[in-house]
């Protein structure tokens, strides 16, 4: 009953640099999916940093940097191992515009910008793996925010969600241990 690409989906921890894609299919889907996602006012706060090669790296080698060795070098090598790297940003002077624009809605705007971000990143993830790519997501933010901006010189308006290492699968992960939701879920008929 749940669509295979859904069941596909998984944290894939161990990668490699073998992409079973070519780097413009990875920025043609992405550029797509930005169209796709749905966002609360067609906002269009979400933005992405794609980083490939040596970009990549520098982006695994900073969040070692700004952890001052607190985090474990091969957790971080694990990442760093993928084909590459999506940085997933909200422009905050769109949101605050939004605000502004429509001030009846404004105590949402800051919620629904994280919505339409948390959903372009499960289509992504969603869609690279359909396509055989593995991935996982991070979230070392906001310890490493100020210094991925100042790596790539992003605009000081944007702030940063998540991090989406990915590339070929050298590992499957473990089984997944069903959960089940009953406490989760209230059913009224």
């Amino acid at each position: 009953m749940i669509p295979e690409s859904l069941q596909t989906r998984r944290s894939f921890y161990q990668l490699n640099k073998d992409l079973p894609l070519s780097q413009d299919q990875v920025i043609y889907l992405l550029e797509d999916l930005l169209e796709l996602v749905p966002d609360a006012f067609n906002m269009k706060s979400s933005k992405v940093l794609l980083a490939f090669g040596q970009s990549h790296d520098q982006v695994w080698d900073q969040v070692y940097a700004s952890f001052n060795g607190k985090v474990a070098r091969d957790k971080i090598d694990s990442f760093k191992a993928g084909a590459g790297t999506i940085l997933y940003f909200i422009d905050q002077d769109i949101v605050d515009q939004m605000k502004k624009d429509y001030p009846v809605y404004a105590h949402n705007m800051d919620d629904w910008a994280q919505q339409a971000s948390g959903m372009l990143q499960i289509n992504v993830w969603t869609a690279l793996a359909e396509l055989g790519v593995g991935a996982n997501i991070q979230h070392y933010n906001p310890l490493i925010d100020r210094d991925i901006k100042k790596l790539f010189q992003v605009p000081d308006s944007y702030k940063l969600v998540a991090q989406m290492p990915f590339g070929g699968i050298e590992e499957d992960p473990p089984a997944k241990e069903k959960d089940y939701p009953f406490n989760r879920i209230q059913i009224f008929y």
